[in-house]
């Protein structure tokens, strides 16, 4: 039983970062029907505003002098204003095309920013020991929990809830779920469109900020590349979960991390190399039984 609590917490709290990555997609694509491919390159951008550029394997802090709130503000508020320069450059010329040149147009963006950090910080991976308190275990009953574990568990779910609130108490979210539920007719009565697709962006953003802090935490590894399995995992958890649905992304994101992991502790040891096949084995079996998804969207409009 012990031993099941402790891989429970290692399920949930990998369902959360994916969780996380699925509500920065889910936002765009509730909003502007837009998969972001260069939402993973966003984490990875989120990451590496902790350090100097530095060509070195081992970096050093760069907002290391500021107490923590100031760096989690700092890399949301970069990684936000990101997302909206994006949004102002390349995705508003592109929000009369088709979906297809839409998503084309998010590739080009994910390689220049990819590129952009190769230039900017080199190739090596980079080592950064972010909050390394909080890798220390506690015991709670018995069981031993790492306390990184619990902090990203207690973020997702006070995130959750902000989103929540903002969604369903604040004239901005009000504007954005009747823009996610038929655009054209949101513009009809008065909601202001570039209003509502910059405050998705800022949003996704944010959300990227926070799972690049998180996830550098427990990986403790900078790479270029590092967000395009977040992202990949992300895509996957808000197509099962249905696309459009904010509440399908986070179950979604939570089922894929709970699969994870039950895969890595079922499968044996000769075939845990091959456990992502295994994942979405699954997957495409989830989709065979429900293509829509687990929470279907019915307005799925194209915007124009």
């Amino acid at each position: 039983m012990l031993e099941a609590l402790q891989y429970a917490t290692d399920a949930v709290s990998l369902g959360s970062l994916y969780a996380l990555s699925a509500l920065g997609i889910g936002l765009l694509f509730g909003v502007l029907r837009l998969i972001n491919f260069a939402h993973g390159d966003f984490i990875s951008v989120g990451a590496y505003g902790l350090i100097v550029p530095s060509a070195n394997a081992m970096a050093v802090m760069y907002f290391g002098a500021l107490p923590w709130p100031a760096v989690i503000a700092v890399i949301v508020a970069v990684v936000a204003f990101l997302a909206l320069l994006s949004e102002a450059i390349v995705f508003r010329p592109l929000r009369g095309a088709s979906p297809a040149t839409m998503m084309i147009g998010s590739f080009a963006l994910s390689f220049i920013v990819q590129n952009s950090l190769l230039l900017v910080y080199g190739s090596r991976p980079k080592a950064v020991d972010l909050w390394a308190n909080l890798s220390r275990p506690i015991a709670v009953g018995g069981v031993r929990f790492q306390q990184l574990q619990l902090v990203t568990i207690g973020v997702t779910a006070v995130l959750l809830a902000a989103l929540v609130l903002f969604l369903r108490r604040t004239r901005f979210g009000l504007e954005m779920r009747a823009a996610a539920e038929d655009f054209c007719m949101a513009r009809m009565l008065g909601v202001r469109a570039n209003r509502v697709i910059a405050m998705a962006f800022a949003l996704s953003g944010g959300l990227a900020a926070v799972v690049s802090l998180l996830y550098v935490a427990q990986s403790g590894i900078l790479s270029v590349q590092m967000g395009v399995p977040l992202m990949l995992f992300a895509f996957i958890s808000t197509v099962i979960g249905g696309m459009g649905s904010l509440l399908g992304a986070v179950l979604g994101g939570f089922i894929v991390g709970i699969l994870n992991v039950v895969l890595q502790v079922m499968l044996p040891g000769e075939l845990r190399s091959f456990r992502d096949a295994f994942l979405f084995l699954m997957v495409i079996f989830i989709l065979l039984l429900r293509p829509s998804g687990l929470v279907p969207v019915a307005a799925m409009k194209e915007r124009i």
